[in-house]
């Protein structure tokens, strides 16, 4: 497969109902907001994690569209795999040679390798991919509310000390009052949130791990689907609402000097990605996210939001493609 040979942006919108997105860690797994004008946030991480599943559920899991950083495993073992088919076997001193070679099994093989990139450089050592996919992080086109919801669950899971068998647990179970056989806990989410996130694909990049055209739609695959096969109590209805593609093609009457264009691009990216907001009014903006006419308060759906193209502010020699949305 040969590698991409245009460079594309696009801008991804997507949004949550009644759910948390993506939690914060540092503060206990509340949904990520900016705290300076309350938008909500979602990593580039969360997003990558749900495209690597989406890939693996419908590619199955094998080369050439294996997942490299797949969930509960130790990234060494296929780095150590990749040494023993590429090499004959893993050397206590991996010379240069020896780690492209592993390097580029690694390309041909995983998916998410040759997409995002990876770190390698840990045990036998497959070096470094700088990926030509990259994601943004994700913002909110109005600010979001985080609630922290109270919920009780009807049952406790109690390390019952002594016992030795289910009979044990059970019998400690029926001694105890009922109120102390159920617990409280939190949820945390938020009514609702449209976000959008940029992305770049560097065709430049493209050659160095391989990554093809049936790469680049299976891409816009999962994004477009992802989250259909991400449902959880905790994130809510989360749904893909629109994928919008800047496709570099260039300009020249000379073919060798547009492919030249197509692969360097015809405008800079913030030209293409810079979208205009209901508090955020651009004149140049190709993608222009309003409020529907009417609504008072906060949206609440997406219903609540209208989304427009102007194509005629598209500059020369980019192309859009509309692949959900």
């Amino acid at each position: 497969m040969n590698p991409i040979a245009n460079r594309y942006e696009f801008l991804f919108l997507f949004d949550c109902e009644n759910g948390n997105p993506n939690g914060d860690p540092d503060a206990g797994n509340a949904p990520r907001i900016d705290p300076e004008d309350m938008h909500g946030l979602v990593s580039d991480v969360a997003l990558k994690r749900r495209v690597r599943n989406y890939v693996q559920m419908a590619k199955g899991n094998v080369a050439p569209y294996a997942i490299f950083v797949e969930h509960a495993t130790n990234m060494n073992r296929p780095i150590a795999y990749a040494h023993e088919q590429a090499n004959g076997g893993i050397s206590e001193k991996a010379t240069k040679d020896k780690v492209q070679k592993a390097r580029d099994w690694m390309c041909a093989h995983f998916y998410d390798v040759r997409t995002f990139g990876a770190v390698m450089s840990t045990g036998a050592n497959a070096g470094q991919v700088r990926g030509p996919v990259q994601f943004s992080f994700s913002r909110s086109v109005d600010p979001v509310l985080p609630l922290d919801l109270a919920v009780t669950r009807m049952a406790v899971a109690e390390d019952v000390k002594g016992a030795k068998s289910s009979t044990d647990i059970q019998k400690w179970e029926e001694e105890q009052e009922e109120d102390k056989l159920r617990t409280m806990g939190r949820k945390p989410l938020i009514p609702y949130g449209l976000y959008a996130m940029k992305g770049f694909v560097s065709a430049h990049l493209a050659e160095g791990t391989g990554f093809s055209e049936e790469d680049l739609d299976l891409l816009w695959e999962a994004l477009a689907n992802m989250f259909d096969h991400d449902r959880s109590a905790s994130k809510g209805i989360m749904s893909c609402r629109g994928l919008y593609v800047f496709r570099h093609v260039g300009t020249d009457s000379d073919a060798a000097q547009r492919a030249k264009q197509a692969k360097l691009g015809c405008a800079p990216a913030h030209r293409l990605l810079d979208y205009a907001t209901p508090a955020r009014k651009l004149e140049h903006a190709i993608i222009e996210i309003t409020h529907r006419e009417g609504l008072t308060g906060s949206p609440r759906s997406f219903a609540d939001y209208q989304v427009r193209v102007n194509e005629g502010n598209l500059p020369s020699g980019v192309e859009l493609l509309r692949i959900a949305g």
